[in-house]
């Protein structure tokens, strides 16, 4: 790994967990001193993130992190529905033995990190898990542009989810182990307009949780900002 790659996956880490706070400046220096890396590097790894919207550039201002909205939340998610509907009963359609076995084998990856606890509880370990688990479903669509923008548009909606998630832990009154289960399912049956359904339902769940999180926390904090 070189390392511009290496400085892209600490600042996509740091952007996407709110480490780096949405709106704050990304100083050339600052970075430098908090990774341990030269101006080239980090460079080119914020130039790779501002085209994939999580860095914005502004002209004789440098870097800073992309902004968070409501708005954007919506969009992406209808647009990861649109795409990730569409790749899904592409999967169904063409995914071989080997494609069933690794979506079997990624839901039993993500069910034993989500029954650890205490120690063990890794909340990192769990998001990697989720993300194979969900990608393991698209990648039969053998179209590498559809799962480049699939990638992208789950690190957009991740900068919401997982800062709540961090937060409040696991959202309450959804079994989000039976919702992926049962998507499992429906496409391990080829019933591609089932499964299209339940990935639809599974996003908007959680793009609904999510708004009522982010309200939540607006009402707590507009006290003190009024306050001040």
């Amino acid at each position: 790994m070189t390392l511009a790659e290496k400085a892209y996956d600490a600042l996509r880490h740091d952007i996407i967990r709110g480490a780096l706070a949405p709106g704050r400046p990304l100083r050339l220096a600052d970075l430098s001193e908090r990774y341990g890396m030269g101006f080239s590097p980090l460079r080119e790894a914020l130039n790779r993130l501002q085209a994939e919207r999580l860095v914005t550039a502004e002209s004789l201002r440098g870097f800073r992190v992309a902004p968070l909205s409501m708005e954007e939340l919506h969009d992406a998610v209808s647009l990861r529905i649109l795409i990730e509907t569409k790749a899904l009963r592409a999967a169904i359609a063409q995914g071989d033995d080997a494609w069933a076995a690794g979506i079997v084998s990624a839901l039993y990856a993500l069910k034993l990190q989500a029954g650890r606890t205490g120690p063990d509880a890794d909340i990192w370990a769990l998001e990697a898990r989720h993300h194979a688990f969900h990608r393991a479903l698209l990648v039969a669509c053998n179209s590498p542009w559809t799962l480049e923008f699939v990638e992208r548009l789950y690190a957009a909606t991740e900068r919401y989810r997982i800062p709540v998630l961090l937060e409040t832990g696991m959202p309450a009154g959804r079994d989000l182990l039976a919702e992926h289960s049962a998507l499992a399912d429906a496409t391990l049956e080829r019933d591609a307009d089932k499964a299209a359904a339940l990935l639809e339902a599974h996003y908007l769940h959680t793009v609904e949780a999510l708004t009522k999180a982010i309200r939540l926390e607006d009402m707590k904090t507009a006290p003190a900002r009024a306050a001040k």
